[in-house]
Formats: structure tokens, sequence, C-alpha cells
């Protein structure tokens, strides 16, 4: 599961004032609900995307913190995939860039920055 930040000065409420909804337009219909860390995820158990096989998404609440948005995208095996499969693929990476856009503010390129920063500052000193 991958937690991203929203951009500084913003919250998820009010980037996503309905997670449940955004993430059935985006992906499917929600078919049940998941705990993470004390906060409940909505799981897409058949995405409309053949590409996914699950996604798992929503807001994790951090007491004293801002929420941050937790995502677990579950993929196929791409030599699984038929012909016209593989043709979703594309847009199955552009559904989950809009999404994470979107929900954060932030584009790929800062939130690959921003995790790089958080791996560097979990790492210990030798």
């Amino acid at each position: 599961m991958k937690e991203y930040k929203m951009r500084r000065g913003e919250t998820l409420d009010e980037r996503v004032p309905d997670m449940e909804s955004y993430i059935e337009d985006m992906f499917g219909p929600i078919t049940e609900t998941m705990d993470y860390k004390g906060s409940d995820l909505h799981v897409v158990g058949e995405p409309s995307n053949p590409v996914f096989e699950k996604i798992v998404a929503g807001a994790v609440k951090y007491s004293g913190k801002k929420d941050k948005l937790a995502v677990e995208f579950h993929e196929r095996d791409p030599t699984e995939l038929g012909p016209d499969e593989l043709e979703a693929a594309g847009d199955a990476v552009d559904a989950k860039n809009t999404f994470l856009l979107e929900a954060t503010g932030r584009d790929a390129k800062s939130r690959r920055d921003s995790l790089k920063r958080s791996v560097e500052d979990e790492s210990p000193d030798y």
C-alpha cells in the first residue's frame, strides 16, 4: 500500500469531497471496504479496466496530521492479457496518473521526488 501526501496547503477532503464516488467514477463499482491503519478503504473487486485485478483506495486519517491518500493497484500479469486487453494498458496508466493527480494535486514527478525524500528520511545514517 502506498500513501500519498497532498500538495502543501491542501487537504484530501478539499480535493476529493466524495472519495467513494470519485473511485467509482474512475475505476468501477466498489465491492467492499477494507481496514487499513484504522481507516476504511474502498475496494474495487472488478475494475472496469481489464488490466487491473483489484484496486484498494481511500483516505487514511492521522490524528494531528493531514489525511493521506492510500492506494494499492493490483494488476494482471501482462503475459495473461489478450490483444484487446493489452490495448487497455495505456488507459490503465492514464487512469492511475489522473486519479493520483486529481486527488493529491501532485504530478508523477513530484510524487516520485516526495517518495525519494521519505525513503531517504527513513534510512539510517551509517
